[in-house]
């Protein structure tokens, strides 16, 4: 009895130690397949497991461009900080879209920078057309030395307005770009202002050469003090808008002298009738008025989430800017043949 009972425990601790050694063994097998696969499949060159990941990565690339290309527009809560600009406009924002295609397909569809895009968009069209009529015109309608004057008017509209609509097509690709181009967007409003003076004051005092050349250098030097403001990086900030209108509003306002100086000296009736004062004053009135609603955000202040597609302040400070330099182009055109004509000098 104790050998059958010593000879049946030596059998199934047999039995035991070849079921341990098969799992083990399967245990063994299993860990190493991974590790055996990829070895074979380093020696193929398939990489099999290895290119999952670059196929994975470009199907989330993909799915990105095609919510990029399919986006909607969103709330003023949704927009990260850096597209914040008016808590007045609740709605109808395009979100991030760092594409330029897709910034610039953008344009046919309706959000709050449509109006602001189209407006400008129009308007430098509209003044390319009007140049190239005005420079093409024949030696004995238009002098080479007149054509020369009214071209700097000319360059500074179409620099201005194409400029801004540039700027608004791009403001949500991305910071950086924003940030970039909001600079050319300052730099064209200086460039205007600074357009919109020669003709006044070569024609003004057509005559009087020191006063001309004195009067054009300092409006050269606020004009480039207004640059070199706008070139600081947090100009742009919605922080400085009053600080931004104000800058601009005071380089506009240095027109005030010359024409205080024109009053002095040819008098009140004269000056109304050779400077053509009445169209200087309105076009100062209506870039005044508009830099105001921009400043003040009139009138969605007053109507918030009212004017979030059409008739908030910028559109309709955009249209005032091209009301603006319509009105100057017809007084320069005014003041051009009166000091023409008479040949005073």
């Amino acid at each position: 009895m104790k050998k059958r009972s010593a000879s049946s425990a030596e059998i199934l601790n047999e039995e035991n130690r070849q079921r341990n050694a098969e799992l083990n063994s399967k245990n063994s097998a299993n860990n190493l397949r991974p590790f055996t696969a990829l070895e074979n499949d380093k020696e193929t060159g398939t990489f099999k497991n290895l290119d999952q990941l670059p196929s994975q990565q470009g199907e989330s690339e993909a799915k990105m461009g095609r919510n990029i290309q399919s986006w909607r527009c969103c709330r003023y809560q949704a927009l990260p900080k850096w597209l914040q600009d008016n808590e007045f406009i609740h709605k109808g924002y395009r979100p991030p879209l760092p594409s330029f295609s897709v910034c610039f397909k953008s344009v046919f569809r309706m959000h709050t920078e449509t109006g602001n895009i189209w407006t400008h968009l129009v308007g430098c069209l509209a003044f390319m057309l009007i140049m190239i009529y005005f420079i093409t015109r024949s030696h004995e309608q238009i002098h080479s030395q007149e054509k020369y004057v009214f071209s700097v008017f000319f360059c500074g509209a179409i620099c201005c307005l194409g400029f801004s609509s540039v700027y608004h097509t791009l403001i949500c690709h991305s910071e950086h770009v924003g940030k970039v181009f909001s600079k050319f967007d300052y730099l064209g409003i200086a460039l205007q202002i600074m357009g919109s003076f020669v003709p006044w004051l070569y024609y003004g005092f057509y005559c009087e050469t020191f006063v001309r050349n004195t009067y054009m250098v300092l409006t050269a030097t606020l004009g480039i003090a207004s640059i070199i403001a706008s070139l600081w990086d947090k100009f742009g900030h919605s922080r400085y808008r009053k600080l931004r209108a104000s800058i601009f509003s005071a380089f506009g306002l240095s027109g005030v002298l010359p024409a205080i100086h024109f009053l002095y000296a040819r008098g009140f009736v004269n000056a109304f009738k050779e400077l053509a004062l009445g169209y200087l004053l309105s076009m100062a009135v209506l870039y005044l008025f508009g830099a105001y609603l921009y400043a003040a955000r009139i009138p969605e202040r007053y109507y918030p989430g009212k004017c979030d597609l059409i008739f908030h302040s910028h559109q309709i400070f955009h249209v005032l800017v091209i009301v603006a330099a319509l009105v100057c182009l017809r007084g320069m055109s005014l003041l051009a043949d009166q000091a023409l004509s008479e040949n005073l000098c």
